[in-house]
């Protein structure tokens, strides 16, 4: 058989393990992909699943041996030290006040999100592109779902007038607008200005904000910012250890509301009751010295942004290079690429859509990316979520830790160091040029 009915069929196969018509998220889908094709003895460069490449900071897994004892069930709503801990993380690094009973704590903040929206009954509204899991878990629950456009030239973010249109449209219907930044799957932010223009917006309509911050400690500059600090009393803050901790296996996420939210905070507290009783214990115990940071965090973060900004405008120099356009990325691991100026080529090819590019950059290159089509772009448009997460992050932080601080990593030190992304990157490069 060749490897295009490989391919195929292991597409066609993961996407038939389904329950009402729901498939597997894309993003776990892509990595089992990924991983068969792997055992079958293909070379795969992995660049679909958004898995923080860094080990969990070292006084953090200390933190999670002294504790492993722990075996009691913890309250619902979280262990009241880790509560604290993350609302004095929040006035800390945004000032904004707020205290442990602000503070929700579940096993991932996919899981809060869900919960989040099966309490309140109202519309969802999230830019496309977005996150793969937002729209699917909306459809579970039966709410309907508004995509806000956007478009390359603003990358890919939401503009305070494209909301203010939607929601003029009928501006006493409940919502809750997803906000996500850095952004999965484009790796952009907002500047304060545009935070501004979108919090007046949001106030307007008495909108509930979800401010889905989890890869905000991973700006390149170290300068994220809340929105919460421009419209305080509607928006929800969602983190977690998943992303700028390196801990995504460990499924813990944080909700910090405002007072005036508290209500939603008490019915998802009832609904977790019910589900998931709380969360893993030792795993709580460990997080509290995570939220609490200090010397050794810091020096953590700054070295993991370092290496991802060198990284990502590397990798983005390298497409543009050959005509694959992105947004330069302002913090995560991402970037969100157009192969749009190949369109006439591909055709040729027989591909005409998102999905049938991917799978032909698979079977050709070992290159496995997420179509566009998954992130809620039309499936004609020729798009792509490329997560350079593919390396070796325990060594690439070892080496950071001998580059005086002051010093950027360079191509030398990428190529030591993440070579696996960038023989990745020149692969997709080569492919293009060959079409």
């Amino acid at each position: 058989m060749s490897k295009s009915n490989n391919n195929k069929n292991t597409f066609d196969i993961s996407l038939n393990l389904n329950v009402r018509g729901a498939h597997l998220s894309a993003t776990l889908l892509i990595n089992e992909i990924s991983d068969k094709l792997i055992r079958e003895g293909r070379k795969v460069y992995k660049f679909g699943l958004g898995q923080s490449p860094f080990p969990v900071p070292q006084m953090v897994v200390d933190e999670l041996k002294v504790n492993a004892h722990q075996k009691n069930y913890l309250p619902v709503r979280g262990l009241p030290e880790l509560r604290a801990a993350v609302a004095d993380y929040h006035s800390r690094r945004n000032s904004i006040r707020r205290n442990a009973e602000n503070v929700l704590i579940g096993p991932g903040s996919k899981e809060l999100m869900f919960l989040l929206q099966f309490v309140y009954y109202g519309d969802l509204v999230i830019p496309t592109p977005s996150w793969v899991s937002y729209a699917p878990q909306a459809k579970f629950i039966g709410r309907n779902v508004e995509w806000l456009d956007t478009n390359e030239k603003n990358k890919w973010r939401i503009a305070a007038k494209d909301l203010e249109n939607l929601c003029k449209l009928d501006p006493d219907r409940p919502r809750i607008v997803i906000l996500n930044y850095p952004s999965n799957p484009t790796g952009a932010t907002y500047s304060v200005n545009e935070l501004k223009e979108l919090a007046e917006v949001a106030k307007k309509y008495r909108i509930v904000l979800l401010s889905d911050e989890i890869y905000g400690e991973l700006h390149f500059e170290g300068n994220h910012i809340s929105i919460a600090k421009f419209y305080p009393e509607g928006t929800i803050i969602s983190s977690g250890l998943s992303k700028w901790c390196g801990a995504g296996g460990w499924r813990l996420g944080t909700f910090t509301f405002p007072t005036s939210l508290n209500w939603l905070l008490e019915a998802m507290s009832s609904l977790a009751s019910e589900t998931f009783t709380s969360t893993s214990t030792p795993i709580q115990y460990a997080a509290v010295c995570a939220f609490k940071g200090g010397i050794g965090i810091e020096r953590y973060l700054c070295n993991t942004r370092r290496i991802l900004k060198s990284l990502g405008l590397l990798i983005h120099k390298k497409l543009d290079r050959v005509g694959i356009s992105a947004p330069k990325p302002d913090g995560g691991f991402y970037l969100f690429c157009n192969f749009n100026r190949y369109a006439s080529k591909l055709k040729k090819r027989g591909i005409t859509n998102s999905s049938q590019l991917t799978l032909k950059l698979l079977e050709d290159t070992g290159v496995a990316v997420l179509p566009g089509s998954v992130f809620g772009r039309p499936g004609g448009e020729l798009t792509a979520r490329l997560a350079y997460v593919d390396f070796d992050g325990a060594k690439a932080l070892a080496s950071a830790e001998t580059l005086p601080a002051y010093k950027t990593p360079d191509e030398v030190f990428l190529n030591a160091n993440c070579s696996n992304i960038l023989e990745g990157i020149d692969l997709i490069c080569r492919w293009v040029r060959e079409l």
